[in-house]
């Protein structure tokens, strides 16, 4: 089993179903608008693939999108992927992506269970809407959600060896994190003996918290775009 950090919260796993990749943003550094009404107001995504598209889609099996946001799932990626790609997403984006004209697009695996997530507190999670995580070998991707009682409950019943999380203390000008911080990451270390690896950094303007402020946490891998990690 090995995970490689393409960029952001675009991942490559090699499982027992074959070459798995998650949330595709495949465009070109600095090709997308800043995320409005947040700090850092700068083109997105701040840093360039660290392979072409192409390789990235490359040997492909399946794509999980855990949701539709621009920095999940983007035109780059859907015109890198071909039509006929297995796509694994929540029920809620599945509509989307078969209007994309992707023709093999799925909402469950028999070995790939699907977690539940909240992006962000109150209004802003209602807002943002629907997220997912996915359980594949033992490995959790949670997708981008804060420590809640959805990532608390999914820890309880799948026992991962390996927890991925979105994290950076994504926010907007006002209001609470829409992804984990470093506070909740600690909450994640804390709540299970899996090892942690914390993603989803440094590539879009609204995440506001460096890699650097992760390597002081103790017990919890960092990878830096295009590390890849043995699991």
């Amino acid at each position: 089993m090995r995970l490689t950090l393409v960029r952001h919260a675009t991942l490559l796993l090699e499982t027992s179903v074959g070459r798995v990749l998650v949330d595709p943003m495949l465009r070109a550094a600095g090709t997308g608008p800043p995320i409005e009404n947040t700090p850092n107001q700068r083109p997105n995504p701040l840093v360039e693939l660290p392979l072409a598209p192409h390789h990235v889609v490359d040997g492909v099996d399946l794509c999980i999108v855990t949701h539709l946001h621009q920095d999940h799932f983007d035109d780059a990626a859907a015109d890198a992927l071909p039509a006929t790609m297995p796509l694994l997403t929540q029920p809620e984006s599945a509509d989307a992506l078969r209007r994309r004209g992707f023709t093999d697009v799925r909402t469950s695996d028999e070995t790939i269970a699907m977690t539940r997530g909240r992006h962000g507190t109150r209004e802003v999670a209602d807002a943002l809407g629907p997220v997912s995580g996915w359980v594949v070998d033992g490995v959790y991707v949670a997708g981008d959600t804060i420590w809640c009682e959805e990532v608390r409950a999914a820890l309880e019943e799948h026992r991962p060896r390996v927890v991925v999380v979105n994290a950076g203390g994504a926010r907007f000008n006002t209001g609470d994190p829409i992804v984990m911080d470093t506070d909740d990451v600690r909450r994640v270390r804390a709540a299970t003996d899996a090892e942690v690896v914390v993603v989803h950094l440094e590539a879009i303007n609204h995440c506001v918290e460096p890699r650097s402020a992760y390597r002081a946490i103790a017990g919890v891998h960092v990878p830096d775009d295009g590390d890849t990690i043995d699991l």
